[in-house]
């Protein structure tokens, strides 16, 4: 085991959940799972939580810092926005044309709707959601350019509002730069040393991760007992997962013709990290073990994936939005069938693409977002708890895979950019936990 692949771990660690949690399912201990196994999961996801904002302040204000001009600050900046928001347009479209195509959402039984109505419009989770989506309708215009500012920067980082820490670290490191090289060098040092201890942090909690993998789907698998809706909404599901899977063959493509790299190579190199998001649906959590293999298995340098990574998990939400367009023309094709016009559709890929750059990196903030991108058409608001009620059962297993695309979306973009900069390295060394061990053991 100690010489198996880390990804292989991760798999083997999930597999085996999987089973468990369908074992487990079968002879009722779901309040087993519950009590005794998925608190590791939670205390994995924590721990990588720990260390996002610490790792986002370093990397950041290094990366910055070490640039020496603030002209290259700007054209990494437009690069990387530019490259995030035409694959997240791509995303959507390949969203809308499989839906359209496949039209999953049209005969489907109406005992089935009134089924699912039943066993979800008042379910917790629904009204959650439509509640988050409702206060973020009501903020005024300017909301989202207000919240990247921080009034106290210590409340941002314990809240983890990562575009408020990734404004605050591009603010010092600008200021670094401006002060001078030899009055920023003390700090400097600090950061690019707390940088190299975040990173042997992330070493030794992924030493974790397969067991926790084991745990997180074990959860996963006990939250669902309804087998019968979950078929009758294999078809949405199946559209979902197909788009998702058109879009890493997209990014494999951008991967070989921008970077010149074998895709399979890269699958092999970032497949930790997908695997980690699979299993968290979080990007954020996700985020220090994808700056890790990035930076020590892709060859991405660290002024790059600094920059880069940190803003992708918080605005580039490709999956999220293809998951979107789907999930808003499958709505409609059950429930609301007359609005499915080409204008509606356009106003969908405007809204979706909008709402993905605001969309927290958390478990089911797409959900929030649909409601969003359904209220901007003219949903009736009569029809929303029905709407999203259709989509609850299956929206954690989409969630997961989704997320896997955010993160492989993070990680192209990386390479693209430090390809076009020249911060691309052809042969990475990847750090172990234990390099330095023998001196201090």
């Amino acid at each position: 085991m100690k010489k198996l692949a880390l990804h292989w771990k991760i798999i083997i660690g999930m597999v085996l959940g999987i089973i468990f949690g369908f074992i487990m399912n079968s002879v009722s201990g779901q309040q087993f799972v519950t009590d005794w196994i998925a608190p590791f999961g939670t205390i994995f996801i924590n721990l990588l939580k720990l260390i996002a904002v610490p790792l986002i302040l370093a990397s950041l204000i290094k990366g910055i810092s070490d640039l020496k001009d603030i002209s290259k600050i700007r054209d990494m900046g437009l690069r990387t926005i530019s490259i995030y928001i035409g694959t997240t347009l791509v995303a959507i479209i390949i969203g809308l044309s499989i839906v359209n195509l496949v039209k999953p959402g049209t005969g489907m039984p109406q005992e089935t709707i009134e089924k699912i109505k039943m066993k979800y419009e008042n379910d917790a989770g629904v009204t959650d959601k439509l509640a988050k989506a409702s206060a973020q309708k009501d903020a005024g215009p300017l909301q989202a350019l207000v919240d990247i500012f921080p009034s106290n920067i210590f409340q941002a980082m314990g809240e983890a509002k990562m575009l408020q820490v990734i404004f605050f670290a591009l603010f010092v490191g600008i200021c670094l730069l401006l002060i001078g090289e030899k009055q920023a060098k003390p700090m400097i040092d600090i950061f690019d040393s707390l940088n190299e201890v975040v990173m042997k942090m992330v070493d030794l909690i992924m030493l974790f991760a397969p067991y926790a993998v084991f745990a997180l789907m074990a959860n996963v698998i006990i939250a669902f007992d309804d087998t019968e809706i979950l078929l009758k909404l294999l078809q949405y599901a199946l559209c979902v997962v197909g788009g998702l899977l058109l879009m890493i063959g997209f990014y494999l493509i951008l991967i070989k013709v921008f970077t010149k790299k074998s895709p399979f190579w890269f699958l092999n190199k970032i497949s930790p990290a997908q695997l980690l998001a699979f299993s968290t649906s979080s990007s954020a959590a996700t985020l220090p073990v994808t700056m890790e293999r990035v930076e020590e298995h892709l060859g991405v340098d660290k002024e790059v994936s600094g920059f880069v990574l940190p803003v992708g998990a918080t605005v580039n939400m490709d999956g999220t939005s293809l998951y979107q367009g789907i999930a808003a023309v499958f709505i409609m094709q059950v429930i609301w069938p007359e609005g499915l016009t080409f204008t509606n559709q356009l106003v969908i890929v405007l809204t979706a693409l909008l709402a993905s750059i605001g969309s927290a990196a958390v478990p089911s903030a797409g959900m929030v977002m649909l409601v969003i991108v359904l209220e901007s058409i003219g949903f009736p608001a009569e029809l929303l708890p029905i709407g999203l009620a259709l989509i609850f059962a299956v929206d954690r297993p989409l969630d997961m895979c989704r997320t896997v695309v955010n993160v492989t979306g993070d990680a192209t973009v990386s390479m693209m950019v430090a390809k076009s900069l020249d911060k691309l390295h052809d042969n990475p060394k990847p750090k172990e936990w234990d390099d330095n061990y023998d001196e201090v053991k």
